[in-house]
Order: C-alpha cells, then structure tokens, then sequence
C-alpha cells in the first residue's frame, strides 16, 4: 500500500458521527498498523491535512481549503446559493443542495437559520439517494443505468414508512416530472419529511437538486413544492449561464 492510499484510509476513518478520534480509534476504523497509522498521521499533520488538539486527530483546516477549489463548490454552490437563501428566507425551513455520488447524496451546501435539524446530515455528509427526496428528484431525470445501479444496491428500511420495494420507488421516480418536485415523507428520520427538485446543467443534464426540509406538520407539498421547484427552475438557469 503506498503512501497516498495510507492517507486516504486515515481520511476514510472520518465521518459526521467521528469528528475527532485517538489513535487507538484511528487505527481500529483505518485498518492500519499502529506504527503505520502513527507515521503516517504525524506526516499529515505537518501537511496540515489533520489537525491534532490535545491528544485526538481532526480533519485539517488545509484540506476545508482545497476542498473549496472544487468545481462542485465554487460553481455549482455560488450558482445556487442565492436562490437557496431565497427558498430558506421564505419558507423558514432547513434548505439543502445536493449531488449525486454513486448511490449516494452527497450535501453539497445547507441553511438551516434558527430552526436547526441536528438529526440530517451535515455539509460533507451523505444520505441514501432511494430513499430521499434529494436523490429522487435527481434519479428521476437520471440514465437507466445510474438507476438500475441504485435500485439494484441494498435498499433496507431506515424508517417503518421508508420504500424498499424497486417498483414503489420507481413510482415515485416517474410521477416526479409532472409533479416538478419528490417527495420523501419521514423515510429517512420519523418526524421529518422533505421536498426536493431538480436542477439541471447547460446540456440539459441533470446535476443536482435543492430541498426543503423539516417537521413533516411544516413540509406540506402541494404548499411548498411550487417554491421549491421555482428555485430549482432559477437556480438551473443561472447555472447553466455560468457555465
């Protein structure tokens, strides 16, 4: 295993629910030998890729910085970002961009303002796309390969009202372009539902979406389904101009 592919399992180590970690923590979740584990991380750190106060690893502030440079974040993030303000600013309710990662949605940018959701993810943080609103406003303008390979993972329960069935899903997923926006009603956290659209690229191309998402006795579609997918439909304008 060479250096980079050590750097990357101890990077891997870290997720939303393990910020900070020992090295005992570091080595059992990395997989590596504590002596490799050990040198590899002092390296880092001199690199600014970890930081380390008192006697716990943390992601450094040097990777926040090159992560910033990527094209998902300086242009897609300053396309949408004002109409995602705009969205949060009228409706009071957590407002979220995401993108597509594999199966995955990966949260792109989030407002919360003061009615904060400790329980969704953070930015950097990723969901299941089968089972929320982000991932099917985007599967529902995606290939049939991209959807094939999401419905044919694992798609387990994360709630008693989560769709696991292919056919429920892609259900969902085809009455979403007449609708302008998905739905997912308390499949991820009990409590919490969500509505999401679209946004699409120069081409045509779907590449990413915008949600709302909050109390479900707050997140009624057919009232805020017609903003949020005005915001998508703006947001995908400037967006494609940018470009």
């Amino acid at each position: 295993m060479g250096g980079l592919d050590r750097a990357a399992a101890i990077l891997g180590a870290f997720d939303a629910t393990h910020r900070e970690l020992t090295l005992a923590a570091l080595v059992a979740r990395s997989g590596l030998p504590r002596s490799t584990t050990h040198r590899t991380a002092g390296r880092m750190l001199q690199l600014g890729w970890l930081d380390k106060p008192r006697s716990r690893y943390r992601i450094g502030n040097r990777l926040f910085e090159i992560a910033s440079l990527a094209p998902i974040r300086m242009e897609l993030r300053e396309a949408v970002l004002p109409f995602l303000q705009d969205l949060h600013h009228a409706t009071k309710i957590t407002a979220q961009l995401g993108v597509l990662e594999g199966g995955q949605i990966l949260v792109v940018e989030k407002i919360t303002g003061h009615r904060a959701m400790p329980m969704l993810s953070q930015v950097g943080g990723i969901i299941p796309a089968y089972c929320s609103a982000l991932g099917r406003a985007i599967l529902a303008y995606s290939d049939p390969p991209v959807i094939e390979a999401v419905l044919g993972a694992p798609l387990p329960a994360r709630t008693p009202r989560t769709l696991t069935s292919p056919v429920a899903i892609m259900r969902e997923l085809t009455a979403v372009p007449e609708r302008g926006w998905a739905i997912d009603r308390e499949e991820g956290v009990i409590g919490v539902s969500c509505v999401a659209a679209p946004i699409f690229g120069p081409l045509g191309d779907v590449v990413a979406a915008l949600s709302v998402t909050g109390p479900s006795q707050l997140v009624r579609a057919d009232r805020i389904g017609p903003a949020v997918r005005m915001a998508a439909s703006a947001a995908s304008r400037t967006y494609s101009t940018r470009r």
